[in-house]
């Protein structure tokens, strides 16, 4: 530190690490902003490993002060990412009001959200010792009390990502503690099965993706087809979105062009891919999975895990989800130079004569998949169409 402050010369390279530490909490004591940011940087690039280790050492020092920024995003996104491991080293409810209102805000977060809420009623329960843990004693004043203590952390819990059942029972017992409205909301969600959330809900978390075509509950029934998840065996858990991919963007139609040659240099070689595909002058979508990659030459994909799919759209809602498995493996998916995502000899068809023009033979036959997705064989034209990348969170 004197070599620093007489001399303008700091070297890090055989200094124990809890030394750093102490060197920055000094400098920030002393004013010395650039030497603060300096070791904030040198930490989190060099010996990211030591700080997770000793993570609760870390995170009550970074938020003993309001200079220590990058240290404390350090420290939630840690804890967003790993929340097993950093709640083993950290007792959550001793965490600061400030840190836990930006945990909270993460939408990364890898927490289920029943389990999110159930952390912030017992951090609740520790800053008001007094309070009972069972709400059912709880007097209005004690409701008011807990509703104060939780002021900045219950608007970001994401109410609508719950089960019904997780609902009834772990929500509604603390239903003072919501606002009247918010409540009613939620309450007619979870009775009405074909109704959707208010306008202003939060989405769930790990739920962000980039579509003009479909909505999350879309994207969470793909998700469960994909990993072979039967979506009706559990009736208590179908309001619960299943979100266990990123769906990252490749193509969209309207924003990429509608052409084999695009469709082949945005999406080639990527493995499992969905395709989300909006008929022109109807309510249906329509669409299909590919685990592997697609290619350019003139082979047809072998696969046994596609499928393709069908929705319909009435009355602001998606209905009528239409789920149809490969049966001839040896002809899931077609490839060339002239199709775009295509499935089956003839099940899901996106064909152009010219590859570098639109496509203009756009059809479903049934053939090489177990059922039919549309009513009708005739060809049809597309509103727009995307490709999405899935990445395991």
């Amino acid at each position: 530190m004197f070599r620093y402050i007489y001399g303008g010369i700091l070297s890090l390279d055989e200094e124990n690490t809890s030394d750093i530490l102490k060197m920055l909490v000094a400098a920030d004591e002393l004013i010395l902003h650039e030497l603060v940011d300096y070791l904030q940087t040198y930490l989190i690039e060099n010996k990211a490993d030591w700080m997770e280790k000793h993570f609760e050492l870390i995170h009550r020092t970074s938020f003993q002060s309001n200079n220590l920024l990058e240290l404390q995003k350090f420290c939630t996104e840690f804890m967003a990412k790993s929340p097993d491991k950093s709640f083993e080293s950290l007792d959550f409810t001793s965490l600061p009001e400030k840190s836990l209102v930006s945990l909270l805000k993460r939408d990364d977060l890898r927490m289920k959200e029943i389990e999110v809420w159930e952390h912030v009623l017992k951090w609740g329960l520790a800053q008001n010792p007094t309070v009972t843990p069972d709400p059912v004693t709880w007097t209005d004043d004690e409701f008011k009390t807990m509703e104060n203590s939780l002021q900045y952390c219950l608007p970001l819990i994401r109410f609508y990502s719950l089960s019904s059942k997780d609902f009834l029972g772990k929500v509604r017992p603390y239903k003072k503690l919501l606002k009247h409205q918010l409540y009613e909301d939620l309450l007619g969600y979870y009775l009405d099965s074909e109704s959707e959330p208010s306008n202003n809900f939060l989405p769930p978390r790990n739920g962000k993706f980039d579509s003009k075509i479909v909505n999350l509950n879309i994207i969470s029934l793909v998700s469960k087809w994909i990993d072979k998840i039967d979506a009706s065996s559990n009736f208590a858990n179908q309001r619960e979105l299943y979100l266990p991919y990123e769906f990252k963007l490749l193509l969209r139609g309207s924003r990429d062009g509608f052409t084999p040659d695009k469709f082949h240099s945005l999406c080639d070689n990527k493995p499992k891919t969905v395709t989300f595909i909006k008929v022109k002058g109807t309510d249906e979508i329509l669409g299909g999975y590919n685990p592997i990659i697609w290619e350019t030459s003139n082979n047809w994909g072998e696969t046994k895990d596609s499928f393709i799919f069908s929705f319909k759209y009435k009355n602001g809602l998606f209905k009528d989800g239409m789920l149809s498995n490969v049966k001839e493996i040896d002809y899931a998916l077609s490839h060339g130079q002239r199709f775009g995502p295509s499935f089956g000899k003839n099940d899901l068809i996106l064909y152009g004569d010219n590859r570098t023009r639109g496509y203009d033979n756009i059809y479903c036959n049934q053939s090489s998949y177990e059922k039919k997705i549309r009513d009708t064989e005739d060809n049809f034209s597309i509103d727009d169409y995307e490709v999405f990348q899935i990445i395991k969170l």
